[in-house]
């Protein structure tokens, strides 16, 4: 008989967390970043400008005290609180993003799509051993930043967010390696296959959290006695098509709202919702939102060739107008040590 884990959410502690001390004169900093598989390249892009024009090389990381990501941000995310500059995440995307997505050209190309009708599209034994060589065995308990990465867990329907422990109710993930946690979080519908992890099947957070700065605000409320005011968010996207609802689509049907379209719709309007609650909560002159411009023609999520060719231009280019503002709302000074709340 087939083991069937409990829901996650059996476990939902049903009272408000006791909130942890937080300094008064202390602003709470976030890094938020979106999914957008290999378009990843502009978040990192745009954090290793920012390095490098305002802080010698130095890790952006040093300067927040909470990093979310879904999917590719997951990743980022990840590698930041691995220790590595967003430049060494750039790099990531670089050196390994042909060999993740691999490119396929002529009759090749069309036997992958014929292919993708059934199948996903990539292989994810490629990026989960890419995900290994990066992170090796380390576990989210040796997090150097307070981490809200995620995912959606297919066996039971529901949303599922790795955090770090810092928050002592926060015990369940601190052993869970940050590589398995990169791989539950980009396991994105027709591309990869869902993840098995012990029963739970792991599928990508971008399907329901592609734009996770809801998350990471509400868990610092949440968990710390901070006032909502007193919060910062850098958060970066990955770019977006124009959407409208054109004609055909108004009339409905299966093709006018085929897979993709209406998973841009959602998402967009998802990260759109997520915006809006943010600037509600803590107020829009609290939030610095950075994002390459909407393109009628959109970079797809495995097309790493011209991610590389477009997007760090396109961050360059960004850092150059928002540049200052990201320093003096973020960089004047570094962040408190996490220090992690022990096993209960």
């Amino acid at each position: 008989m087939n083991y069937s884990p409990p829901r996650r959410s059996d476990g939902t502690i049903q009272h408000t967390r006791t909130k942890l001390p937080w300094p008064k004169d202390r602003l709470f900093r976030i890094l938020s970043i979106d999914g957008g598989g290999i378009r990843g390249v502009f978040p990192a892009a745009y954090l290793a400008e920012i390095e490098r024009r305002f802080l010698g090389g130095r890790s952006i990381a040093n300067h927040f005290d909470m990093i979310a990501g879904t999917s590719t941000g997951g990743i980022i995310a990840l590698a930041l609180a691995h220790g590595m500059t967003a430049q060494q995440a750039l790099n990531i995307y670089v050196e390994r993003g042909e060999r993740i997505f691999p490119v396929s050209t002529g009759v090749r190309k069309l036997a992958k799509l014929a292919r993708w009708i059934f199948k996903p599209k990539h292989d994810q034994s490629v990026l989960k051993g890419e995900l290994l060589k990066i992170f090796g065995d380390k576990v989210l308990d040796a997090s150097t930043k307070r981490l809200v990465i995620p995912s959606f867990e297919g066996l039971h329907g529901e949303p599922f967010l790795y955090k770090t422990p810092h928050h002592p109710d926060y015990q369940k993930d601190r052993h869970k390696k940050f590589a398995h946690v990169a791989l539950h979080t980009t396991a994105a519908p027709s591309y990869y296959p869902a993840v098995d992890d012990d029963g739970y099947v792991m599928i990508d957070g971008g399907i329901w959290a592609n734009n996770p700065v809801m998350n990471a605000v509400v868990d610092a409320l949440a968990c710390y006695d901070v006032p909502r005011e007193n919060i910062r968010v850098l958060s970066i996207g990955t770019g977006e098509s124009t959407f409208t609802v054109d004609e055909k689509a108004r009339s409905g049907g299966a093709k006018a709202w085929a897979f993709m379209r209406s998973f841009n719709a959602a998402a967009r309007a998802q990260s759109k919702n997520a915006l809006g609650q943010t600037y509600l909560l803590i107020g829009k002159n609290n939030v610095i939102r950075i994002d390459p411009p909407e393109t009628d023609t959109p970079i797809e999520l495995d097309d790493t060739r011209r991610s590389l060719r477009e997007l760090p231009l396109t961050a360059r280019s960004l850092v150059e107008g928002s540049g200052h503002r990201v320093q003096s709302l973020f960089l004047l000074d570094d962040a408190d040590k996490f220090e992690k709340c022990p096993v209960c």
